[in-house]
């Protein structure tokens, strides 16, 4: 296809970026919410969420280049699909957090928007050590520890009480 066929369809090059965000929205997240919905429990569909997450950029390397260099940007050429996506992954974690609340494994004394920004942004800086690695391993394999990350913390349960007890006296 010659260069200047391609403005046939799309007004400029900001509109082939918009329309490919647009297009990828809405097949993504349409998988997204069907795999998601079919976990038994809040953790796993934390864990299939996060899985499909890593694995769409795994997938397509070229893509998540573009998605993550355009969404670090200060002035962004796609900002409405860029709210659009960050909106629909933020209310499906919320989702999954409310539920996970409900069922008594994930801490009612939380900040939802804390929380969800907390997901997305160790997510993102996965994705990017992946990107900045060159791909040089199996970025999906990093769900289930990113997970366990989420649901446990850093600290030991016994030590941190002790440490803040200690703190007490």
């Amino acid at each position: 296809m010659a260069d200047g066929t391609i403005y046939l369809y799309f007004k400029n090059k900001d509109d082939i970026l918009v329309q490919f965000f647009s297009y990828k929205t809405k097949q993504v997240f349409e998988r997204f919410r069907e795999e998601v919905s079919r976990g038994g429990n809040s953790i796993e569909k934390l864990r299939t969420l996060v899985r499909l997450h890593l694995g769409e950029f795994q997938h397509d390397r070229n893509m998540a280049i573009v998605y993550q260099a355009e969404t670090h940007r200060i002035s962004r050429r796609a900002e409405t699909q860029i709210k659009e996506m960050s909106k629909m992954y933020l209310d499906i974690i919320a989702e999954i957090v409310e539920t996970g609340q409900a069922e008594g494994c994930i801490r009612k004394d939380l900040y939802l928007g804390l929380v969800k920004r907390f997901i997305v942004g160790a997510v993102d800086e996965v994705i990017n050590t992946w990107l900045h690695s060159g791909g040089k391993y199996d970025l999906v394999s990093m769900a289930d520890p990113l997970v366990d990350l989420f649901l446990n913390g850093i600290g030991s349960q016994r030590q941190v009480q002790a440490f803040e007890d200690a703190g007490r006296m």
